[in-house]
């Protein structure tokens, strides 16, 4: 239980808490590709005059104020959906009031949500930079509109340029923008066209680039197999990744994380606390906490969170939850740690898992140094291991699949 755990660490060993995700479910549709925990509302009733985006910003900030403050005034907040920009400005402003005032935000903190194209207005995106968004994250996924119907996408290629002219009257100090690639009959210049747009047209400060994954649940689930028509072949989105890196990285974005790329000084600083497995408050349906060396979610459906809010304040912020073993833990870790381009601290992991942990985590990866996956970089006397870029990444599965056979 959170508050039972407190004393059961010691404050040394513990690292500070001082990033929160919120997850605001809401979309107008489901996207063919989504296994999130969302709530389709429609085209039509968002913002304050759903009573069900309402009801929800309710809930969202009774879990914040029964969550016992274990740590210092957030640096990152990071507001993820479904679509965050179905709420209003003032009902944003309220969340983020509630965040200050249970756990304090500071003055440098970043403060991101993710944006759909054709879901905002002027006044609207002015509103989120006035209650303290710094950093918006628009879902694009694709220039073609025939990629974007194929997709279920709710927005069209004339409400991507009409939010970027939006974004482009505001002052908004970093902007990141998604797209997809290995989508069903996208091509190599279908891709190629996708990313020169971005880059020449728009010039983000930031640009991820996801590799379509068919989840078994989704639309995209029930009709199509990877690798088989329509969908690219496998060499096919090796080649879209290796575009992806070639183009943006001649651009002058720095390939930081397997599937991420910016300009210096524009990383996404919430996400680093995820692949550095560093602890993060989680809120509302869906999301996940890792706090105090544990990991639990939240269920999955507005009813059953409903519910499940309920029982939280009652009991005051206690929740049951096992602690995430040791073991697990490293295998995290190195899942997470070797995405970035900087790669795992062997020296830490001996530190926090085992005097000869980093050891042998550097055996079961010698044969991938052969190669040409994995390389081993000493800075300021540690050593890191490192996926190469673009090849490495490309076959970082492999790579962690070994590392969990040979650990586990």
């Amino acid at each position: 239980m959170l508050k039972d755990l407190l004393p059961v660490f010691e404050p040394q060993k513990v690292e500070i808490t001082s990033s929160a995700y919120v997850h605001i479910p809401f979309c107008r549709r489901r996207c063919f590709y989504c296994d999130f925990p969302i709530k389709v509302v429609g085209d039509r009733t968002y913002g304050e005059n759903s009573r069900s985006i309402s009801h929800y910003v309710e809930a969202i900030k009774s879990e914040i104020a029964a969550t016992p403050n274990i740590g210092n005034p957030l640096e990152t907040v990071f507001f993820g959906g479904g679509t965050p920009s179905l709420l209003s400005a003032n009902q944003l402003t309220e969340i983020i009031k509630s965040l200050k005032q249970q756990f304090g935000l500071s003055s440098q903190a970043e403060i991101s949500i993710e944006i759909d194209p054709g879901t905002f207005d002027l006044d609207q995106l002015q509103g989120y930079i006035d209650a303290g968004i710094n950093r918006v994250s628009m879902g694009v996924q694709a220039f073609q509109q025939e990629l974007l119907q194929l997709c279920g996408r709710s927005h069209s290629v004339d409400d991507i340029w009409k939010s970027i002219e939006i974004i482009r009257q505001v002052n908004l100090p970093s902007f990141s923008l998604d797209l997809i690639s290995g989508l069903p009959h996208q091509t190599l210049a279908q891709w190629q066209e996708s990313l020169a747009t971005a880059v020449k047209k728009i010039a983000p400060n930031h640009i991820s680039i996801y590799d379509l994954t068919i989840e078994p649940l989704t639309a995209f689930g029930k009709y199509y197999k990877p690798g088989v028509s329509p969908l690219p072949t496998d060499d096919l989105t090796a080649q879209m990744y290796r575009q992806s890196q070639q183009i943006l990285t001649a651009a002058g974005y720095e390939h930081y994380e397997i599937s991420n790329y910016a300009r210096p000084g524009y990383q996404c600083r919430h996400n680093r606390v995820y692949w550095q497995n560093r602890p993060y408050y989680g809120f509302g349906m869906g999301a996940t906490s890792a706090v105090l060396g544990q990991r639990y979610t939240r269920p999955r459906t507005t009813t059953e969170y409903y519910n499940w809010v309920r029982e939280y304040i009652i009991a005051c912020g206690v929740i049951d939850c096992p602690i995430t073993p040791l073991d697990e833990s490293l295998l995290e870790t190195l899942m997470l740690g070797l995405r970035l381009k900087e790669g795992v601290n062997l020296s830490s992991l001996s530190q926090l898992f085992g005097a000869d942990t980093g050891e042998k985590v550097e055996q079961c990866l010698q044969p991938y140094k052969k190669q040409g996956w994995i390389e081993f970089v000493d800075k300021e006397s540690f050593k890191y291991a490192q996926l190469t870029d673009p090849e490495g990444f490309l076959f970082s599965n492999v790579v962690l699949a070994a590392l969990f056979e040979r650990l586990t």
